[in-house]
């Protein structure tokens, strides 16, 4: 039986927990050096925002928690166990799921159908096995209900969806099967405000039942609305790691723009 939502606050999940910890994580890809020396920490309810431009190691952070790539230094826990997943499906099992910017779904397929995709139910045995669209089509709309996420017809093509509510069914389906960490890359940077909004309010809603989750954004303001943790990556090492009490939105929007070496910049241009 998979979880909903609401159910998590009552699951174990106690705010503040360890989720998952990264302690001097590296990674290299021959003689590139994607990552080094990375401590980070996720809580159940709370959101950890990881920050940096492109290039800076995010997606490297991302498929090493995610199961995509192992990690070459450090150690990474799980429920304080250490961990070197093997593949997506083994970090899921650990109830680690991510949505990734690009959203793996199909747009010409119905909303309920991209819900299910990959663990659609199904009654009698393979090859001969039937789905079980009626059941499918119920969990799939209760479930989008659940999050506030009520869309015309739940058998329209998702692809007519706006993109924040793309999002936010991943995040649903996700949930859905189990999720404890939830990692979202980039959920907001191809929407406009309104949308962006929409997601945001789903994020908080994801830390509020005990989650934990990372948001991955080059957008501060955003990270700001929802983060309690901020740690901002630059060329592959720490930047910035630090909590909502001790850094303000100023500093984080400076520490992304460049912080120092714009002022730096700025007084060798004076001279």
């Amino acid at each position: 039986m998979t979880d909903t939502l609401a159910d998590h606050a009552d699951k174990g999940l106690h705010k503040g927990e360890p989720l998952v910890e990264m302690e001097g994580v590296g990674k290299s890809y021959g003689a590139i050096r994607a990552l080094r020396g990375i401590n980070l920490r996720v809580n159940a309810g709370e959101v950890t925002c990881v920050l940096g431009d492109n290039g800076a190691g995010k997606s490297t952070l991302i498929k090493i928690i995610s199961g995509l790539h192992p990690h070459n230094e450090g150690s990474l826990r799980v429920d304080g166990k250490e961990v070197n997943f093997a593949s997506p499906r083994e970090a899921l099992s650990h109830g680690i799921a991510t949505v990734y910017q690009d959203l793996a779904v199909v747009g010409l397929m119905e909303v309920w159908r991209n819900f299910f995709l990959g663990s659609e139910l199904t009654a009698g045995r393979y090859p001969l096995a039937g789905l079980k669209v009626k059941q499918m089509r119920e969990i799939a709309d209760t479930e989008l209900r659940k999050m506030g996420i009520v869309v015309k017809d739940i058998n329209q093509p998702i692809g007519t969806l706006s993109g924040g509510q793309r999002q936010c069914v991943a995040i649903a389906r996700a949930v859905y099967f189990g999720a404890r960490v939830l990692i979202l890359d980039e959920p907001t940077a191809a929407l406009g405000v309104k949308q962006s909004g929409v997601v945001l309010k789903y994020v908080a809603a994801a830390r509020d039942a005990g989650l934990g989750v990372v948001f991955i954004t080059h957008n501060p303001h955003h990270a700001y609305m929802v983060g309690d943790h901020f740690v901002i990556l630059k060329l592959g090492a720490t930047a910035l790691d630090k909590t909502r009490k001790e850094v303000g939105l100023d500093e984080l929007t400076q520490q992304m723009a460049g912080g120092d070496e714009l002022a730096e910049l700025s007084h060798e241009l004076k001279r």
